[in-house]
């Protein structure tokens, strides 16, 4: 299988490109940054000592070489490089968060042409903890106060994070409800009791950190903590790389995760 990375000059581009090129069963078909970064002309694999013969470019036509492009850029420049695999027929792996609602609409409407799989976290340990919140929401649905923590390296620039949403979205729909409706984004000043069923969150952001989460069902006398700690990004590299071996066998359609861990 033929794979396309974008924001292949990134961390999270150099650990895709990596993994890529550690797979027997997948290649590198293109490589692609955005529009005047220092790293395009240069040869993909050149941080690894290694070449590949695939030169970092702009060009988004270059997506066509593929038969799947993963991505984890911004919103912005992700809703562009679906835009060109809609236009070219290639599947696409999506791990970037912080989409708007219109973003999300789009995405929903190129699954209609093209498979997609997108998961605000593609780490498979992440998304055995959301079948686990699951679980504990349906079984704590009275009693107990919810609340989501999460924290990020500093130059995380959306908030909450997409699986920190997620998991409160897990809970929430646990409960039949929308997390939206009972959301309680922040905290400031003379806020009054806390009531009952809301979903709370709280972020920090700060140095190198990966990614922490830790949903807490907080009774009287107990509290059960159910955490996730990402200490490498290869983790989110090789789900993605497993995303796009599920989207081999679809054609069209969009799915998450859970989709494909129901395969495994």
């Amino acid at each position: 299988m033929r794979i396309a990375i974008a924001g292949a000059d990134g961390r999270m581009g150099r650990m895709l490109i990596e993994a890529v090129l550690n797979s027997p069963d997948l290649s590198l078909a293109a490589a692609l940054d955005r529009p005047g970064a220092p790293s395009i002309g240069q040869d993909a694999g050149g941080f690894l000592g290694q070449e590949t013969g695939i030169a970092i470019t702009d060009d988004l036509d270059a997506i066509a070489q593929a038969d799947c492009l993963i991505d984890f850029t911004r919103p912005e420049g992700t809703l562009q490089h679906l835009e060109a695999c809609v236009r070219h027929g290639v599947k696409c792996v999506i791990g970037t968060t912080g989409f708007t609602t219109e973003g999300k609409q789009a995405i929903q409407a190129a699954g209609q042409k093209i498979a997609i799989v997108f998961a605000p976290n593609m780490s498979l340990g992440v998304n055995v903890t959301l079948k686990l919140l699951e679980m504990a929401a349906r079984l704590l649905n009275s009693g107990y106060d919810v609340e989501v923590f999460e924290a990020h390296h500093r130059n995380k620039v959306d908030a909450p994070s997409g699986t920190a949403l997620a998991m409160g979205d897990a809970v929430a729909r646990a409960w039949g409800q929308e997390l939206d409706d009972i959301a309680d984004w922040a905290r400031h000043g003379e806020t009054g009791p806390r009531q009952d069923g809301r979903i709370g969150f709280s972020v920090v952001r700060g140095g190198d950190i990966v990614g922490d989460h830790t949903v807490y069902f907080c009774g009287q006398g107990e509290r059960l903590e159910i955490t996730h700690r990402s200490s490498s990004r290869a983790t989110y590299a090789e789900g993605s790389l497993r995303a796009a071996r599920y989207l081999a066998r679809k054609e069209f359609g969009l799915f998450d995760m859970q989709d494909v861990l129901a395969t495994a």
